[in-house]
């Protein structure tokens, strides 16, 4: 039985094969209709969440399994002082698989260890996303043609964006990968992100404060919204969220070849006039979100479609 704790749970020739799914189910969907039939996801998010459980649940919808869980720790028996270990105990005993998500650290890990179905980590505090990291590879992969040799820059929250960091982890695995970190002072990249992952693995990168400096040299631009939810006062928040904003302007800066990627929500980091850029992939990015899903669901139950 396997789970998805980080991307790097996946080998680099395993990645491949997912992607390669998700490829394949994107060209044949109805090849997949009904190979989870008979099989139920519970989705267990103690965090708001419009795009990860819905991709999710959609996902298990479009393989002709059902869905159960529920989508606040208000609406479960967390309210009333119960632990992850023992609910995920129980939800084991009613799911075949469980994708969650949690505001702490680690909590996706201490269900993993305690579940006896697989446990998808859908995103905990400001730590790890991977489903959003494979989501992210195969756009790429997609609007690129490739997941190596390229400069990729990355803006906003890097500080707290867990899906910067999970993207981190997963790309200084390909050859001649580059980052340019764009973030003002207080929310840089972290410390031991940079020493344990950039320098330990020798990639190349910089940092750098405004956004039109980084445009004309990226591939591809990696855009993330200031949360406030991971902020201790509104003071800081106010100050930060309107630092980077994404517009035409800013846009006719970069190559013709570069696409946009964002997590979403977007507040307004990404001006709207920017979505009929056909560089911009964000949306894009949403249908592969369910196609990666689709495929990781199958890869973690072990069913194979011929």
């Amino acid at each position: 039985m396997r789970h998805l704790m980080s991307p790097l749970d996946f080998s680099v020739e395993e990645l491949e094969t997912l992607l390669n799914l998700a490829g394949d189910i994107e060209k044949h969907p109805e090849k997949y209709a009904h190979a989870c039939e008979g099989k139920k996801l519970a989705t267990l998010f103690y965090e708001p969440s419009t795009r990860t459980r819905l991709s999710h649940e959609a996902a298990m919808l479009n393989l002709g399994g059902s869905i159960m869980g529920f989508s606040s720790a208000d609406s479960s028996s967390a309210s009333k002082g119960e632990s992850v270990s023992d609910t995920i105990r129980t939800v084991s005993c009613y799911a075949d698989i469980v994708a969650m998500r949690h505001p702490k650290e680690g909590a996706p890990m201490v269900a993993c260890k305690h579940a006896s179905i697989p446990v998808i980590n859908a995103g905990d505090g400001g730590h790890q996303h991977p489903t959003q990291t494979l989501t992210d590879l195969l756009t790429i992969r997609s609007v690129k043609g490739r997941l190596d040799h390229m400069t990729i820059g990355l803006c906003g929250d890097l500080k707290f964006g867990r899906t910067v960091h999970s993207l981190i982890h997963a790309l200084v695995r390909y050859e001649g990968i580059r980052f340019v970190l764009i973030s003002p002072e207080e929310l840089r990249l972290p410390g031991y992100i940079r020493q344990d992952v950039l320098d330990k693995n020798h990639i190349e990168y910089k940092e750098v404060v405004r956004l039109e400096d980084a445009m004309p040299e990226l591939d591809i631009l990696y855009m993330t919204r200031v949360q406030k939810e991971r902020f201790f006062n509104e003071e800081d928040y106010v100050r930060m969220k309107d630092f980077y904003i994404l517009d035409k302007k800013k846009m006719q800066l970069a190559p013709s070849d570069m696409f946009v990627l964002h997590p979403l929500p977007r507040v307004n980091e990404i001006s709207v006039e920017v979505d009929d850029d056909p560089r911009a992939a964000y949306f894009r990015q949403v249908q592969y979100g369910v196609y990666v899903r689709m495929a990781l669901i199958l890869t973690l139950l072990d069913i194979h479609v011929e």
